[in-house]
């Protein structure tokens, strides 16, 4: 008699979102992929922190523009609850220029993508996010930390603690962490340093340790603030999350 296959657990979302008609049709869906359920519905960045707390979301799906408590202070503080460690917040921008996503993943954010993108992006995108995969579309991301951080402004460079975790990485972790900037997924890793993909994977967990950040978004912006990576020399070459 062949065992039974157990059910996977759905996908447990949150929607954060100032405006019900798009709330209602990222709900609608998101409640039609057999492997997700929405747990809740958030108008403010307020509430959705609350509701992250009451429903255990498995991924927040977070507006960066919503009154009082906007995306960016309900990211950071879902980031910041101890309780809340496993939960990943995906903010959603109406431009992929929006500086106010490199606020939002210095905030904890684990990735991005515009309100515009096609229904089943967004689909893979939450999948890709509650499975661990921390930073999905490396290299827009890369590629918007580098317009950022290019721009005339106030420096942004990596304080002490920063810098000593980098000087803590062997020259292979730094080779790795140049290659999570630029946008390469584990796979594209493995291939460009001639590795196992589970070995690129190891020293990319490794480096995320050693450096004290919580997913590949953090690393992203550690590497362009140390000046590990300068801006315009290669970064938004990859293909995706990393795998």
């Amino acid at each position: 008699m062949t065992a039974a296959v157990p059910e996977q657990t759905p996908i447990r979302v949150l929607l954060a979102d100032d405006q019900t008609l798009v709330r209602s049709a990222f709900a609608m869906l998101v409640e039609s992929a057999p492997d997700m359920v929405v747990v809740g519905e958030a108008g403010t960045g307020a509430h959705a922190v609350e509701l992250a707390h009451a429903c255990r979301a498995d991924v927040v799906v977070m507006d960066l523009r919503m009154p009082g408590t906007d995306g960016i202070e309900a990211t950071r503080r879902i980031a910041a609850a101890e309780d809340l460690a496993g939960v990943k917040v995906l903010v959603l921008t109406t431009y992929d220029t929006d500086e106010n996503v490199l606020a939002a993943l210095r905030a904890g954010a684990s990735g991005f993508l515009v309100k515009d993108t096609r229904p089943a992006e967004l689909l893979d995108a939450i999948r890709t996010v509650a499975g661990g995969e921390a930073l999905l579309s490396p290299g827009p991301t890369a590629s918007l930390i580098a317009r950022v951080l290019r721009a005339p402004g106030p420096a942004t460079g990596a304080g002490p603690a920063t810098l000593a975790a980098l000087t803590s990485l062997s020259l292979r972790e730094r080779e790795v962490l140049t290659l999570v900037a630029r946008g390469l997924n584990n796979t594209e890793i493995a291939d460009a340093l001639a590795l196992s993909p589970l070995t690129a994977k190891t020293h990319v967990s490794r480096i995320m340790g050693k450096c004290g950040v919580r997913d590949r978004a953090q690393l992203v912006i550690l590497a362009y603030e140390s000046g590990l990576v300068v801006p315009g020399t290669g970064a938004g070459v990859g293909t995706g999350a990393g795998a």
